[in-house]
């Protein structure tokens, strides 16, 4: 195979591992209601469930840059992405809470596996390409988060029981992640240590890190409290108060599918600073004005300017000198989720002590913090 086929092949079926996890990710949760209905959780107990897929992605997450030295991405990629479709539809079998947080601990444990993975071989394929791509390949993943929520309930409202729609679901993503892994770069092109191990973050690793944090509590945040903001604070009606977060998302696909030409015209750095002073601006503006568009225009805003930034710092996480991915990604991939899974907890705490405007406003002055930080870091 020619070199630049081989590289074409490489980068569409690193594109479909990313809508592989997407779809995954994003099927469990029009998924939530069936469980908790089944096992009769209360909203705490549920809360409680959910924090195990968080914590299998999270504790995974470390061990996955040192399985990638040993085996290589193509080979993580390929048996993290057949948990994710094995087990997903295994959630919906759950005759017990345990059982049900034993699931989701495999099933996240899978979603932060390829998640590491997936990126490694997108760093691989962008540097064997010779240009900014990744954000096509992080658009990908956006698409999926679209596609797999709204799949899954068209085959529920189509008549198919949930257990038969998440097995149809299942199917296809083992069918795309047979399929693809053949073309995934090999093992032996990719850079290895003798020794490897989780090393605790420090230096540029350890700023750059802390950075993918404050953005990925960003997408947190609005995760999980655009929509009781939108209710309480922006009176929405509740079947209302979603539209925020979906306001967000298609922002932030529509900008990371065009976000390559943008990054080749301005450059990284122009992007992160722009990008996270507008998502800065955008909670701003959504929590000072009281108007219930402002709002909407302000989630819309943080979406264009955050999208792009994650990829780029997933880039520069690649490209450490001395550095081999397998160790500088999994740290900064780490410490994002944990900005992910731990900050809507800290938004929470701070909402509790003075209001939700507030802990969104200082999310806003984190991405301000952001956007200084870099631009002075390049």
């Amino acid at each position: 195979m020619q070199e630049k086929a081989k590289i074409s092949a490489a980068r569409k079926a690193v594109l479909l591992i990313f809508l592989v996890c997407g779809i995954g990710l994003s099927s469990w949760a029009p998924m939530v209601p069936f469980a908790k209905l089944a096992l009769g959780l209360s909203e705490a107990d549920l809360g409680v469930v959910l924090l195990s897929l968080g914590a299998g992605a999270i504790l995974t997450m470390p061990m996955t840059g040192v399985l990638i030295n040993k085996y290589g991405s193509r080979r993580i990629s390929l048996f993290s992405a057949l948990s994710i479709a094995i087990f997903l539809p295994l959630l919906l079998l759950a005759r017990t809470p345990y059982e049900l947080a034993a699931a989701l601990f495999v099933f996240g444990a899978g979603i932060g596996s390829v998640d590491v993975a997936m990126n490694a071989q997108a760093v691989l394929v962008q540097e064997k390409h010779g240009s900014h791509i990744m954000s096509s390949f992080h658009g990908m993943f956006s698409v999926g988060g679209l596609l797999g929520s709204i799949g899954l309930g068209f085959l529920i409202k189509a008549g198919l029981s949930p257990t038969v729609a998440a097995v149809s679901i299942s199917a296809m993503l083992i069918i795309i992640t047979a399929t693809q892994f053949k073309y995934l770069l090999p093992h032996s092109e990719e850079a290895k240590i003798d020794s490897a191990s989780f090393i605790l973050p420090k230096g540029p690793v350890l700023v750059l890190g802390l950075m993918c944090f404050i953005l990925f509590l960003a997408e947190g945040s609005l995760l999980d409290w655009s929509a009781v903001f939108l209710q309480f604070s922006r009176n929405f009606d509740p079947s209302l108060s979603g539209v925020g977060y979906a306001a967000f998302s298609v922002a932030m696909a529509v900008m990371r599918l065009t976000g390559d030409g943008i990054i080749h015209k301005l450059g990284p750095s122009k992007v992160v600073f722009y990008g996270t002073f507008l998502a800065g601006v955008g909670f701003l503006l959504a929590v000072t004005l009281p108007w219930a568009p402002a709002a909407l225009l302000g989630f819309v805003l943080v979406g264009l300017g955050a999208a792009n930034v994650v990829p780029i710092f997933f880039t520069a996480a690649g490209r450490f000198p001395n550095i081999p991915p397998s160790i500088s990604l999994p740290a900064v991939t780490t410490l994002g989720y944990a900005g992910q899974l731990a900050g809507p907890a800290l938004i929470g705490f701070i909402a509790e002590f003075t209001s939700l405007s507030i802990a969104l406003g200082f999310v806003g002055v984190l991405l301000f913090i952001v956007a200084f930080t870099y631009k002075h870091r390049d």
